[in-house]
Parts: structure tokens; sequence; C-alpha cells
């Protein structure tokens, strides 16, 4: 059977960490699978050669863009500036491999590269946490969703940062070989086997972006996470954003890619989570504490997190003295 062929993107300034996940899952033999068909791994980039890395040091990149013309799967592991407009060259080749059928995943901020070459208009996706919003403002037109780990809309697949990367990887060898064979390659790597796509970044608690400081919905925005400890309607959050609750729903999901209700609700839920990690509160007084019933927060968290509270709390209870970050002192 003929090797699915993988193409890596390399770019300056990129993080080793991204693409060494890539290359552990599709670059290193792995003949002990005793499958037809494994993977080819190319790394390539716009202009080939010496590429310097987070961290100082570089990386020499042998194949040009063609190698996209070639590949099953294409995969982007980030963009060197989230600022930055991305290579046209480069766009154009995301399109061109899209178009005849590869595969197209991004891990991190290579979700920016995606949403530039049109490949994520209309479509769900994820990135890391931290660029959400950022993506959300530079490309309106994906429905950006922060809580997951990664998103497989078909031909398309979004992660978000670092080890959501190697969630997907392997959901791409499950997809590829089975389940088996991709629970093999996480026992070598030593990690999950798997963990679903919908199960939530466990991230700080989200703030508003500079870039919504001084616009409307930035502002109610603010207000609710002012007040998470109480009931909170749209036509409250409207007011504060001096608009129609009409105009102001419409306004909210071309800015965050999300109704207001459901915001609130991940709000309400990843402050809870950070009083689970750093105080020693019952859930019943949590849940009061970010404006839900106990049901209601049970639920939500399950929903939102992929875990329990109590889960939650003993996988990431700080030790005393530490602060969440983000977290104001004396909020506990």
């Amino acid at each position: 059977m003929q090797h699915h062929r993988v193409a890596c993107l390399a770019f300056d300034g990129m993080a080793p960490f991204e693409l060494a996940t890539v290359a552990e899952v599709f670059a290193v033999p792995r003949p002990e699978l005793d499958v037809d068909g494994w993977y080819r791994f190319e790394l390539c980039a716009e202009t080939p050669g010496p590429h310097r890395v987070v961290g100082g040091f570089d990386i020499v990149v042998h194949h040009p863009l063609d190698r996209l013309r070639l590949a099953d799967t294409v995969i982007v592991p980030g963009v060197a500036d989230v600022r930055r407009d991305v290579s046209p060259a480069v766009l154009d080749a995301l399109r061109a491999a899209y178009a005849r059928g590869a595969r197209v995943m991004s891990i991190c901020s290579g979700a920016f590269a995606l949403a530039a070459a049109g490949l994520l208009d209309g479509r769900e996706a994820t990135t890391h946490w931290r660029h959400a919003g950022l993506l959300q403002t530079r490309h309106p037109q994906v429905r950006v969703n922060a809580s997951v780990l990664y998103i497989d809309d078909g031909a398309l697949i979004t992660a978000a940062g670092t080890a959501a990367g190697i969630d997907a990887c392997l959901h791409l060898v499950r997809q590829d070989h089975g389940s088996a064979v991709a629970a093999r390659v996480a026992r070598r790597m030593v990690v999950a086997a798997h963990r679903e796509g919908g199960q939530a970044q466990f991230a700080e608690h989200p703030v508003v972006g500079e870039a919504l400081a001084d616009d409307p919905i930035g502002s109610a925005m603010s207000h609710a996470l002012d007040n998470l400890h109480r009931r909170l309607a749209v036509g409250e959050l409207a007011g504060v954003a001096h608009l129609s609750v009409r105009q102001f729903e419409r306004r909210f999901v071309d800015t965050t890619g999300l109704p207001p209700g459901r915001w609130l609700t991940d709000q309400r839920i990843r402050a809870g989570a950070g009083l689970l990690e750093s105080a020693d509160h019952p859930v019943d007084v949590v849940a009061g504490r970010v404006g839900l019933t106990v049901a209601g927060f049970r639920h939500h968290f399950r929903k939102t997190m992929g875990v329990s509270p109590s889960t939650y709390r003993s996988q990431f209870r700080q030790a005393p003295g530490q602060t969440v970050p983000g977290q104001p002192k004396g909020s506990r």
C-alpha cells in the first residue's frame, strides 16, 4: 500500500514543541505496528534552508511549498505572529491542497493561516484560548470555539495549544488506522490514548481582550465578568452596551462566536474552576459564587470541562499560598 504523505509547514519563529509533536506521531518509523501505508513525513517551507525557532536554535528545511501539492495531510503547527498577515504563497498553497482533497490541520495559532486562506469561513474552529478573541476579531466569518481541545470538521481539523496537538494527531491516526494502533502509538509516547476533542481546554480565567476594551460588546463582557455571582439577563447586558437586545445578540455572536447566554455560562464555569483550584469551598458554595444552582453548576461543568467538579479539583487543586493567574487577591 502507498504511504500516506504528511507535509508539515515550517517558518521562522515557530515553536519547536508543536513541530516535534507532529514529527513524533508521523515521522517516526513504527515497524512494530505492522500496518500498511504508514506515514511519509516531509517538512516544507516557503523558503527552504535554515529557520530560527523559539529557543534560539535553527532547523534546516529541505523541501519547498510544492510538497503540499503531493500531501494527503497538510499540517500547520502555528504562525510566526498572530497579528501579521500570512504569506500569500502559503495561503495559495493551503487553498490548493484543500481544493484537491487533502486533509488540512492546524495546531494552536496555525488556525490563523487556515482562516486567512478562507478555509474556515462559516465553520467552527478552535485555537489556543489566549488567541481565540483575536482570531474571532480578525476573522469574524469563523465560529471560534475556545472551549475544546480540537474540532474535526471533515477534511479540516483545528487544535488548541501544545498538548491538544498531540490529541489531534492521534485522532488522525485513529481515523486512518483504528483505535488499537492509535493506542499503541500513544503508549509509546507515554500520553493519554484518547481525549475527546470536545473536552475543555484547562485555561486561566479569560479576560476581555484589548481589541474589545472600548467596544460596546467589550463593555458588556466586562460588566458580566464583574457580576458573575448574580443573575444576568441579556437585556441588562444589552443596556450596558447601549444596544437593543436584537442588535446586542447579533453583534455579540459576531464578536465572540457564541450567543450571550452560552458565553456567560462558559464564564461562570471557568470562574468556578478557578475557585475549585484555589479554595476548599464546597461545590454548593462555588456554584453560588458564580451564579448557578448546584445542579446547574455540576451539569454545565461536566459539559464544558469534560470532568466533574470533584475530579477537576483533585487534578488541579493548588498548593496553599498559590493563586490562580488573573484572579484578584482576596477574591477567594
